[in-house]
């Protein structure tokens, strides 16, 4: 749960004194303001100040003291220091309400161990004064294993304390390691991953055990599955054109095939596919459509034909005549073309052919033949309605392919699923595709950790020193406190035991 602003620094503000009034007796809180000359060394994070802040102004640090005396004076400070920051600490490490619930636990674990210190220390008592007393026999073991097992318990205590703060407020070296050695720690921790976790090899065969191309494999190969990557990867298409720009898009579609045009001669490339379709006979279809449409166009305008050629003829010729040479060249005309129609092997059609097979032979050969079919490209290609078409393509093949994506049963989708299903299989059946997915993966994976590990490794190092030193202890503590009560538990028990074991050996050696 976040919590920012003047709640969270109330929160915290009590869970600390409700922390600190739990503790064992002399137990000091860390202090958490940090003075002027060490804020350039590292800036304590206040609950009010933004992460990765390095400077303070005194009226921040004044609110800093005074939340540390006063947790009424909390809230405001944090608002004021709030403003001015503008954010709060880092919410993926704030101290949290499920945290002061686990810290409820430890201190429930610490007055068990504190509980358990008082009866060694009231045995040690009781058996003390009872040997005193004149009492032979078992009070000497019971004192000594009573003795043993409070020093037992005061040792663990001030090593499991000396991690979180200093015990008894007392400056003892090398304690408090937690809230003073945080951002060495978190150096040593990110060292400790990129030389254990990040290295090549551990990578390599951390990705060859776990057999992805064989598992991918199987996984696609299911309908159900290759149906859901197929519906995400068209989520993904439609969420893509959405956000490409139409003008852009046609802008660049319109450049790229410009620029591709005018870079690549076609005078060649046309010669040649002319010239296989004339040597395949392909051409020979279009001749015939040519020739069945030229002869119904002359069989259905007659008129057209004779009022053309009367108009071409002398003024000075007499109508009749006219006429009479009209009638002739339309029938001459019409039996022409009814002869290429009907005859495949008609002289006209074999001219036809030399005339294609020279013209691919230019095409390809000709230095002034190319250069005026460049010309004539760059003619074409320059016009606007050219440029419209061009650019106007985009919008076209956009709109299908949305279309497409949208559609669960269009032929897009369809072959997408198919092809999914159909690698599924070979990756799951095939080892040596298998190998080569695995190995791109480890090449990969490997390539990302030794090139980026410094800034992974730095990623841990620069967290850790982000968290705000007070926070980061007490978090620990609510997390791993209430194991760590159980080695003072331990150190009693052990202590005391070793104590037994040692009274019992001196004495039996007449000691």
């Amino acid at each position: 749960m976040e919590r920012t602003g003047s709640g969270e620094q109330g929160q915290d503000g009590d869970a600390v004194q409700k922390d600190g009034a739990q503790e064992p007796e002399g137990s000091e809180r860390p202090e958490r303001a940090v003075p002027q000359a060490s804020a350039s060394k590292r800036a304590a994070l206040t609950p009010g100040q933004a992460p990765g802040s390095q400077a303070q102004t005194p009226g921040s640090q004044t609110q800093t003291q005074t939340r540390a005396a006063d947790g009424a004076g909390a809230g405001a400070g944090a608002r004021e220091s709030g403003a001015g920051a503008g954010a709060g600490p880092l919410a993926s490490f704030a101290y949290t309400a499920a945290d002061e619930e686990k810290q409820r636990g430890v201190r429930r674990m610490k007055l068990t161990a504190t509980g358990l210190l008082l009866l060694v220390a009231l045995v040690y008592v009781l058996a003390t004064w009872a040997k005193n007393s004149g009492v032979g026999g078992w009070p000497g073991y019971v004192a000594a294993a009573a003795e043993a097992g409070m020093v037992g318990a005061l040792a663990d205590w001030f090593a499991v304390t000396a991690l979180f703060r200093r015990p008894l407020g007392l400056p003892i070296p090398h304690t408090a390691i937690i809230p003073t050695k945080k951002d060495q720690l978190g150096q040593s921790l990110g060292s400790f991953v990129g030389e254990n976790f990040l290295s090549g090899d551990v990578i390599r065969d951390r990705i060859h055990a776990l057999g992805v191309g064989r598992r991918v494999g199987v996984w696609l190969a299911e309908p159900a599955h290759a149906d859901r990557v197929t519906a995400e990867l068209a989520t993904a298409l439609r969420g893509a054109l959405t956000v490409l720009r139409d003008s852009d898009v046609q802008a660049i579609v319109g450049e790229a095939i410009t620029r591709r045009a005018n870079a690549v001669e076609i005078g060649p490339g046309l010669g040649k596919m002319l010239e296989k379709v004339v040597t395949d006979g392909g051409h020979r279809k279009v001749v015939d459509l040519v020739c069945v449409r030229a002869h119904d166009w002359l069989v259905e305008h007659v008129d057209s034909v004779m009022n053309a050629v009367q108009g071409g003829a002398p003024g000075w010729t007499p109508r009749f005549v006219d006429k009479r040479v009209g009638e002739r060249v339309y029938k001459e005309l019409l039996r022409f073309v009814t002869e290429m129609r009907d005859m495949p092997e008609h002289p006209a059609r074999g001219s036809i052919d030399t005339f294609l097979t020279d013209f691919a032979a230019d095409l390809q050969n000709d230095a002034d033949t190319r250069a005026r079919v460049e010309r004539l490209k760059s003619e074409i290609l320059g016009r606007s309605e050219v440029q419209d078409v061009i650019a106007s393509a985009w919008s076209s093949v956009r709109t299908m392919i949305l279309s497409a994506a949208e559609d669960e049963r269009s032929e897009l989708r369809l072959r997408a699923r198919a092809s999914l299903m159909s690698l599924g299989a070979k990756l799951a059946s095939d080892a040596r595709l298998q190998g080569k997915l695995d190995g791109w993966l480890e090449d990969a994976a490997v390539y990302v950790v030794t090139t980026y590990r410094a800034e992974i490794t730095s990623l841990i190092s620069e967290t850790v020193a982000g968290w705000d030193a007070d926070q980061t202890s007490k978090k620990i503590e609510a997390h791993i406190g209430r194991d760590l009560q159980f080695i003072r538990i331990n150190g009693t028990v052990v202590g005391a035991l070793a104590g037994l074991a040692i009274y019992t050996v001196s004495h039996a050696l007449g000691g």
